[in-house]
Protein backbone atom coordinates (compact mmCIF):
# COMPACT_ATOMS: atom_id res chain seq x y z
CA UNK A 1 0.00 0.00 0.00
CA UNK A 2 2.83 2.10 0.97
CA UNK A 3 5.80 1.32 -1.36
CA UNK A 4 7.52 4.21 0.17
CA UNK A 5 7.50 3.50 3.85
CA UNK A 6 10.26 -0.12 3.06
CA UNK A 7 12.48 2.66 1.33
CA UNK A 8 12.41 5.02 4.19
CA UNK A 9 13.72 2.54 6.79
CA UNK A 10 17.25 1.37 5.22
CA UNK A 11 17.47 5.00 3.65
CA UNK A 12 18.69 6.47 6.79
CA UNK A 13 20.91 5.15 8.97
CA UNK A 14 20.44 5.67 13.01
CA UNK A 15 23.68 8.13 14.62
CA UNK A 16 24.58 6.94 17.87
CA UNK A 17 26.82 8.77 19.86
CA UNK A 18 28.42 5.52 21.11
CA UNK A 19 31.39 3.98 19.22
CA UNK A 20 33.61 0.87 19.53
CA UNK A 21 35.87 1.18 22.12
CA UNK A 22 34.34 3.54 24.13
CA UNK A 23 33.68 3.78 28.10
CA UNK A 24 30.21 3.27 29.23
CA UNK A 25 28.15 2.31 32.21
CA UNK A 26 25.11 0.07 31.71
CA UNK A 27 22.08 2.08 33.38
CA UNK A 28 19.04 -0.67 33.05
CA UNK A 29 19.45 -4.10 33.70
CA UNK A 30 20.61 -7.37 35.34
CA UNK A 31 23.80 -6.07 35.11
CA UNK A 32 23.76 -2.52 36.35
CA UNK A 33 26.36 -0.71 37.85
CA UNK A 34 26.46 3.27 37.61
CA UNK A 35 30.12 3.42 39.45
CA UNK A 36 31.73 0.70 36.78
CA UNK A 37 33.09 1.62 33.33
CA UNK A 38 33.13 -1.36 30.67
CA UNK A 39 34.24 -1.16 27.19
CA UNK A 40 31.87 -1.42 24.47
CA UNK A 41 33.53 -4.54 21.87
CA UNK A 42 31.06 -3.48 19.29
CA UNK A 43 28.01 -1.43 17.77
CA UNK A 44 25.31 -2.88 16.06
CA UNK A 45 23.63 0.04 14.49
CA UNK A 46 21.17 -1.53 12.45
CA UNK A 47 19.59 -3.32 15.58
CA UNK A 48 20.59 -0.61 18.08
CA UNK A 49 22.12 -2.79 19.74
CA UNK A 50 25.60 -2.41 21.43
CA UNK A 51 27.99 -5.68 23.09
CA UNK A 52 29.37 -4.53 26.33
CA UNK A 53 32.68 -6.02 27.92
CA UNK A 54 31.40 -8.69 30.78
CA UNK A 55 27.72 -7.56 30.19
CA UNK A 56 24.87 -10.11 29.52
CA UNK A 57 26.92 -13.39 29.76
CA UNK A 58 25.18 -16.54 28.56
CA UNK A 59 26.64 -19.81 28.46
CA UNK A 60 25.79 -21.92 25.45
CA UNK A 61 26.08 -25.60 25.22
CA UNK A 62 28.12 -26.80 22.16
CA UNK A 63 28.18 -30.55 21.06
CA UNK A 64 31.76 -31.37 19.57
CA UNK A 65 32.04 -30.79 16.15
CA UNK A 66 35.07 -30.55 13.30
CA UNK A 67 36.37 -27.17 14.55
CA UNK A 68 35.31 -27.85 18.67
CA UNK A 69 36.48 -31.40 19.27
CA UNK A 70 36.18 -31.04 22.57
CA UNK A 71 32.38 -29.24 22.98
CA UNK A 72 31.64 -27.94 26.38
CA UNK A 73 30.48 -24.68 27.64
CA UNK A 74 30.96 -21.46 26.46
CA UNK A 75 30.38 -18.02 27.52
CA UNK A 76 29.30 -15.41 25.50
CA UNK A 77 28.44 -11.58 25.56
CA UNK A 78 24.74 -11.11 23.86
CA UNK A 79 23.70 -7.18 22.61
CA UNK A 80 22.15 -5.08 24.57
CA UNK A 81 19.82 -2.01 23.50
CA UNK A 82 21.40 1.10 23.12
CA UNK A 83 19.48 2.64 25.46
CA UNK A 84 20.30 1.15 28.66
CA UNK A 85 23.87 2.38 28.60
CA UNK A 86 25.50 5.87 29.01
CA UNK A 87 28.62 7.18 27.94
CA UNK A 88 31.43 7.22 31.00
CA UNK A 89 32.98 10.62 31.95
CA UNK A 90 36.44 10.23 33.05
CA UNK A 91 36.49 13.82 34.19
CA UNK A 92 33.82 13.67 36.22
CA UNK A 93 33.73 10.13 37.00
CA UNK A 94 30.41 9.85 36.39
CA UNK A 95 27.94 8.72 33.49
CA UNK A 96 27.70 11.68 30.94
CA UNK A 97 24.70 12.82 28.25
CA UNK A 98 26.33 13.92 25.51
CA UNK A 99 26.20 17.01 22.57
CA UNK A 100 28.12 17.11 19.14
CA UNK A 101 30.10 20.30 18.75
CA UNK A 102 31.20 21.24 15.22
CA UNK A 103 34.91 22.72 14.87
CA UNK A 104 36.00 23.63 11.42
CA UNK A 105 34.16 20.80 9.57
CA UNK A 106 34.95 17.62 12.29
CA UNK A 107 32.46 17.18 15.11
CA UNK A 108 33.66 16.18 17.89
CA UNK A 109 31.23 14.46 21.14
CA UNK A 110 31.57 16.65 24.16
CA UNK A 111 30.17 15.68 27.54
CA UNK A 112 27.29 18.14 28.88
CA UNK A 113 28.73 17.83 32.85
CA UNK A 114 32.27 18.40 32.14
CA UNK A 115 32.12 20.13 28.82
CA UNK A 116 35.42 17.61 28.17
CA UNK A 117 35.61 16.10 24.50
CA UNK A 118 35.08 12.81 24.70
Amino acid sequence: MFPNKIKMKTRFKNKFNIRKGDNVVVISGDDKDLAKPRVVKQVLVDESKVIVEGVNVVTKHSKPNAQNTKGGIIKKEMPIHISNIMLWDAKAKAPAKVTRVRENGKTFRVSKESGERI
